[in-house]
Formats: C-alpha cells, sequence, structure tokens
C-alpha cells in the first residue's frame, strides 16, 4: 500500500490511486452485510471483541511498514491525545455493536438508512457545534431527512432508533476524529489498542463461563470471528488512504455506494420487507441526498471559478 502520509502535499485533485482505493473500500463496506450474516447467532458484542482483537496486529503491522509509529508513540505519551482517543475509541466501538446488531436482527434497511443519514447530521452538527452557516439547500435536505424520520416513526410507532443510533454515533466519531492530530492509520491502531484491554477482558469472562464461540479447534465460528479484524481494518485503512488523494467533493458523492449496496443487500438478499412507509422515506432522503450533493459541488467550484 502506498503511503500518502510520505508524500508532499498535493494539489486538490483526484488521483487514479485515490479513486481505487475509496472505490475498494466502499464496495468492501457494501458487502460487509453478507459476512455479518454469517455470524448472526453470535452476540453483537462477541463480535465487536474479536473485531477489536483481530484488528490489532493488522493495523499494527501496516504501520511498521509504512514506518509511521513515531506519531502514535507521541500520542500514548501525551494525555491529551490519549484522552480524545478514548473518546474515538468509544464512539466506534459503539457503532460497530449497533451495526452488527443491525444485521444479525434483520434490521440491514435501517442500518442502510442510518448512513444514507450519516453527511446530512453531519453537516447539522458543524453548524450547531461549529458556528458553519447552512445554504438554504443544505436546510432544505436537513428537512426532508428529518421528514423521513417522522414517516417511519409514524408509521411503526417508535423511532428508527438503529439508524439513529448509527447516525448519531459515526457523526460524532468523525467530528472527534477531527481533534485528534495524528494520521488516520495511526489513529486507527490508537483506538484499537486502548480497546484491547477491556475486549480481551470481556473474551476471558465468556472464556471462563462457557460462553465463547471462539476455539482453538478451528471451527467455522473461530475462522468466521478471526476473518473479523480482516473485514475490519482493511477497508478502513484503505480508505483512509484513498481519501488524502481525492478531493472533497469526489469523497462525498463516493460514500453513497456503501449504503446503497447495504440497501439492495437487505432487499434482494435478506429479503426484508419494504413497506409503504419505506416507500416514501428512502425516496424522501434520495432526493435529500441529491439537493445536498448538488450544494455541495456548486459550492467546491466557486473557489476555481473565482
Amino acid at each position: 500500500m502506498r503511503n500518502p502520509d510520505s508524500l508532499p502535499p498535493t494539489k486538490n485533485e483526484d488521483t487514479p490511486l485515490g479513486l481505487a482505493y475509496a472505490l475498494g473500500a466502499y464496495v468492501f463496506w457494501g458487502f460487509l452485510p453478507l459476512y455479518m450474516k454469517l455470524l448472526s447467532h453470535i452476540p453483537a458484542a462477541e463480535v465487536v471483541v474479536h473485531r477489536i482483537i483481530w484488528s490489532l496486529p493488522i493495523a499494527a503491522v501496516v504501520l511498521i511498514i509504512l514506518r509511521r509509529t513515531d506519531a502514535l508513540r507521541e500520542a500514548l505519551r501525551t494525555p491529551r491525545m490519549l484522552a480524545m482517543g478514548c473518546v474515538t475509541a468509544a464512539l466506534i466501538s459503539i457503532n460497530w455493536g449497533i451495526y452488527v446488531w443491525a444485521i444479525t436482527s434483520g434490521n440491514t434497511l435501517e442500518a442502510a438508512l442510518g448512513y444514507y443519514i450519516n453527511p446530512l447530521f453531519s453537516i447539522f452538527l458543524a453548524s450547531v457545534l461549529l458556528g458553519e452557516r447552512l445554504s438554504k439547500a443544505q436546510m432544505l435536505a436537513i428537512a426532508l431527512a428529518a421528514g423521513a424520520v417522522l414517516v417511519l416513526t409514524l408509521d411503526a410507532g417508535r423511532m428508527p432508533w438503529v439508524a439513529l443510533a448509527l447516525t448519531v454515533s459515526w457523526g460524532f466519531y468523525a467530528l472527534a476524529k477531527k481533534s485528534l492530530p495524528i494520521g488516520p492509520n495511526q489513529g486507527f491502531l490508537l483506538e484499537v489498542l486502548i480497546l484491547i484491554v477491556p475486549a480481551l477482558g470481556y473474551l476471558g469472562y465468556l472464556t471462563a463461563t462457557g460462553q465463547s464461540h471462539f476455539s482453538f479447534s478451528l471451527t467455522r465460528d473461530t475462522w468466521l470471528l478471526l476473518g473479523c479484524g480482516a473485514v475490519t481494518a482493511v477497508p478502513l485503512m484503505i480508505y483512509a488512504n484513498g481519501a488524502k488523494l481525492l478531493r472533497l467533493s469526489t469523497i462525498g458523492i463516493l460514500q453513497y455506494i456503501a449504503p446503497t449496496m447495504i440497501f439492495l443487500v437487505a432487499v434482494f438478499v435478506f429479503k426484508e420487507p419494504f413497506g409503504q412507509a419505506r416507500m416514501i422515506a428512502f425516496p424522501m432522503i434520495w432526493a435529500a441526498l441529491v439537493i445536498y450533493s448538488g450544494s455541495m459541488l456548486r459550492q467546491m467550484r466557486k473557489p476555481q471559478q473565482g
């Protein structure tokens, strides 16, 4: 894997390598529900534990190969950076847990909805917490997304909490990640290092009480749980490198690949019901994203025209 961190700053333009990395990561995430569905008989918390444990060696080896361990050592010695790492680690583990539970419990459509709403929630957070001004198009997009949530709430008699929890946890994770002054690869390894102690502790508890699905006899469950490291770390680190080699507008468009694939898997592979309320709500979300993307592209072009 080529290391963008070692390169001098480049122009704000797309590169073939960046596009290949980002497309690979998003397509990988789009197919991830198929893998997670194989783990439906295992509690979500146990799956998350193995995502953490087996991500650690992969992330460590990649960072050693790239020779980017200095910033990580500094982060581990700096209380403020370590505290911020604890915040991002907690948020990403919550997000993973909700996502795994959603897929394995038949709520994949809500997971797709959550990741569709996420960019709109992010600009809402930027407005509320960072004081960024919203354009009329962005306000309309957020209003459409809120309307879609209202439609689903009135139909089901409850909030679509899975979608909202995924949106909120990932939105605050992305916001907190910006305050972590180290590269994305180093940040990911810092997070799994922080999480490894509670993960090993919980795995020890499961083993001691006979509840663990992991064994050294290399059963099917063991292989699937071992694979959780690869399906977690590889796309995250590929994406982190690709994002540095693409324009923000390109990333903004590509990010819809994964939830669209998740949506298609939910409807056509998992056969989840797509009732009247969802037939109204999802087009509202798609319209909101078209409006949001159009507004973003126009804003990106203005500096070039000036």
